[in-house]
Parts: structure tokens; sequence; C-alpha cells
């Protein structure tokens, strides 16, 4: 599947994952079900759930570095500002030919649009903050964390997931 098609299912997640609220527990829930599958599958990464301006649940597993920090910041930046996957915006840059900094002007020292981070929207409020992922390949960023959401809002992954590249 190409770049269209990935860009049509983000949109659908972006439109399906809603939770009821983001509140403290629903934060630890969420972060709790990606530790949980990072621990079984042994990754490095880490992650970060926040509201925005307010981080709620953050871990970081065995293997990851001051780096990964970063990029959950940069990434996280992408979502806060656009309200929209880090992973969609990069998908978009990439259809228009152009950077995050070509086109918006916006610093690649503060803006990461790779995959892995990722809108939380709650019903009747909108885009409130995220979840972040670091250490994967970016699609992998972003799958990790669409798996979570589907399990935590018990929606089907299988229905939900990016196509097979």
């Amino acid at each position: 599947m190409g770049l269209v098609e990935d860009l049509e299912r983000i949109a659908l997640q972006e439109k399906e994952l809603v939770l009821p609220q983001l509140d403290a527990e629903m934060a630890w829930q969420l972060g709790s079900y990606l530790r949980t599958m990072a621990a079984k599958r042994n990754l490095a990464v880490v992650i970060d759930v926040r509201r925005f301006g307010q981080p709620l649940f953050y871990a970081a597993m065995e293997g990851t570095t001051p780096d990964n920090v970063e990029w959950v910041r940069r990434k996280s930046n992408v979502v806060s500002r656009f309200h929209r996957s880090s992973y969609a915006v990069g998908l978009r840059e990439k259809q228009k030919g152009q950077t995050i900094y070509e086109s918006q002007g916006l610093s690649i020292s503060d803006y990461a649009t790779h995959g892995g981070s990722f809108p939380l929207t709650v019903s009747g409020a909108g885009v409130v903050g995220s979840v972040t992922v670091s250490g994967l390949p970016m699609r992998e960023d972003h799958e990790l964390v669409i798996e979570a959401l589907c399990a935590l809002l018990k929606r089907s992954y299988f229905e939900l997931r990016l196509p097979p590249e």
C-alpha cells in the first residue's frame, strides 16, 4: 500500500480512536498497556502520555537513550501544533516534497514529523493531548500506539491498523 492509503487509514484512526476522558487514570491505563507490550516484546522504547502541558505517564525501557526523550518531545510538539498524528503530518510533507521547516517555518530541532505521536481526542472536547512512543522505526512506533489505543478502547486493531507495506 502507498502513501495515500496510509494517510486515509490514519485519518480513520484519528476519527475512530476517541477517549471518553483523559484523566490520570486513563493515561496510566494507556501507558501501562504500552509498557506491558514493550516489555513482552523486549522493545527499547520511551513512552509518554500527556495532556498538553502536563505529563501524565512516562516510561523508558531498558536500551533507550536521551535521544529517545528528545524524539518524544519533538514528535509530541507536532501533535500539539497540528492536532494530527506526527506520522500523518510527516507523510503529508513527503507528499508535498517539503520539510516542516520549508512548509511551516518550524525548526526541526523542535518538531519531528516521524511516526509515533498520536492525538488523544476526548469525546465532546476534541484533541487534548498526545501519546508518544520513540525507539522503533517510525511506522512501528505509530502502530504500537494504535495497537495500545485499540486494546484500551476495545476496538479491533486488525480493522484499524495500517495496511501492510
